[in-house]
């Protein structure tokens, strides 16, 4: 028996085939083979069609089957990986009404703000524990201000997975979960959140119907089915924003434990037991996949944008497009740690959230024509990057918690020996990659969601822990130098910005 996982980046969709039997990958794929567009009408813009995900979901579904050779009755159930934030707004007929307002899409700051006052902090934080900020219910009142045309139009607005579970099904539904990352869930009241929901003038019967975040959610339509390739009436069991989902996948789960990642954007999410927030929201507090009234599982996740996207800036920019991440990774290490005196400041992909939702835009910094080369600029990339993890950490302790194990797919930046080594050294963390990523974690949450694991210890059989990375005594000294050099170097910069 096999579970499938959907994982729905902005940068691809990825699908994966998992042996519920033996806990192993049995397939996976991608589409595009290049990143999918993100239309920026104006700055600080994020835009993409929703279709564009269903088309590509179709590709690489399609080839995971092929490369696989399972047959669609043989798949028990499907999981629902998801880029967190996006908005997405539907008319009666279930046609989308614009395009999906995504994650990094920033247009909806100062109505965040406006609200975080009108309410007031007290109220916010203790229902909603954030800001309503930059999240999915404050560019819905962006719609409604600036585009009141669709607005009246809508008749369900969705997360980008409950879009795609929409279409897999033809049921609009969300989750708890789901409308916590909105910021439209009441802690309190442990139902939607009203009082924020009128502020902004959205009546609640745009919410869809809410489902559990395990167990069935739908079942797979006759026309879906057939665009797949996949068996009618298959199960959709399980759905979750990708940082919840990146926790899970790598059993991240209960309180204490920390997970990371760092793709286009970077992210430590850590589990609480307790109503934890920051009264500044430059971390976010969320329900995690397994929150409940009774017993509660809070995730607080640190985002910073510009992370894996800085990489692939200097990537282009330095004319290595045709180079390996590996080869850059090897050039950079042949130069010193430091980059001799190269300072990157990587925060140049939008409003930065722990950053109090200021734009400091990218900065390259001591820059000497007759000392720097490429390799410089990609060793500083990485180690600013590093340093910038490193600045969220440190809000993170200020609510009590204290990571010292950080787990993470062996993917991405993590594959970079200056990155995690840094970043190691710097937190004073010991990190653990695994064999994983977000749509083997969707399809493990499949298989938990039609009650097919009877157990965590069983769920999470197959997952490897394929490197260590331990920090080092002797070289805590020298990484702690170079981040205060770094740190004031951003406070100059935050200064300009107040």
């Amino acid at each position: 028996m096999y579970t499938l996982g959907f994982d729905i980046g902005s940068s691809s969709v990825k699908v994966s085939i998992l042996n519920v039997e033996s806990g192993k990958l049995e397939a996976s794929a991608f589409s595009p083979k290049a990143e999918m567009p993100i239309t920026a009408v104006k700055a600080g813009w994020a835009e993409q069609d929703p279709n564009m995900w269903w088309e590509n979901l179709k590709i690489a579904t399609a080839e995971v089957l092929s490369i696989s050779r399972i047959k669609s009755d043989q798949i028990i159930a499907i999981g629902i990986s998801y880029q967190m934030h996006g908005l997405v707004v539907v008319d009666k007929n279930k046609q989308v009404l614009r395009p999906s307002i995504i994650w990094c899409d920033s247009r909806a700051v100062e109505i965040g703000r406006e609200a975080f006052t009108a309410i007031g902090a007290e109220k916010c934080l203790s229902s909603l524990m954030n800001s309503p900020g930059n999240f999915t219910a404050s560019k819905l009142r962006w719609v409604k201000m600036n585009e009141p045309k669709v607005f009246e139009k809508i008749d369900k607005f969705m997360l980008p997975g409950d879009y795609i579970a929409m279409r897999l099904t033809g049921d609009a539904v969300t989750t708890l979960s789901g409308l916590s990352e909105g910021i439209l869930w009441d802690f309190k009241s442990n139902s939607p959140a009203a009082f924020l929901l009128e502020h902004y003038g959205i009546r609640q019967e745009l919410i869809p119907q809410i489902v559990p975040t395990f167990g069935e959610q739908g079942r797979l339509s006759q026309s879906a089915a057939q665009e797949l390739g996949l068996a009618k009436g298959t199960p959709v069991s399980y759905r979750a924003g990708d940082q919840p989902n990146n926790a899970l996948s790598l059993n991240v789960m209960e309180p204490g434990e920390i997970a990371a990642t760092a793709g286009t954007s970077g992210v430590v999410y850590g589990v609480s037991d307790t109503l934890k927030y920051d009264p500044a929201s430059r971390v976010n507090s969320f329900a995690h996949v397994n929150h409940k009234a009774d017993a509660r599982r809070i995730g607080v996740l640190l985002c910073i944008n510009g992370t894996g996207i800085s990489n692939s800036w200097m990537r282009r920019i330095t004319g290595q497009q045709s180079v390996g991440y590996a080869q850059i990774d090897q050039l950079a290490l042949n130069t010193p740690v430091g980059a001799e005196g190269v300072i990157c400041i990587p925060f140049g992909n939008g409003a930065e959230r722990m950053l109090e939702n200021r734009d400091t835009g990218a900065q390259l910094l001591n820059l000497q024509y007759n000392i720097h080369t490429p390799s410089h600029l990609m060793r500083a990339v990485h180690e600013g990057i590093a340093f910038a993890f490193n600045y969220g950490i440190n809000i993170m302790q200020e609510m009590d918690m204290k990571p010292k194990v950080m787990r993470a797919g062996q993917a991405n930046l993590f594959l970079g020996p200056i990155f995690r080594e840094t970043l190691a050294q710097v937190a004073g963390v010991t990190i653990e990659l695994y064999n994983t990523d977000g749509s083997q974690g969707a399809a493990r949450g499949a298989g938990l969601g039609v009650k097919h694991y009877k157990s965590r210890e069983e769920m999470f059989k197959g997952l490897e822990r394929l490197k260590v990375i331990e920090p080092k005594s002797e070289n805590a000294a020298k990484y702690t130098e170079l981040y205060e050099r770094w740190a004031s170097a951003l406070n100059r910069i935050l200064q300009t910005k107040s």
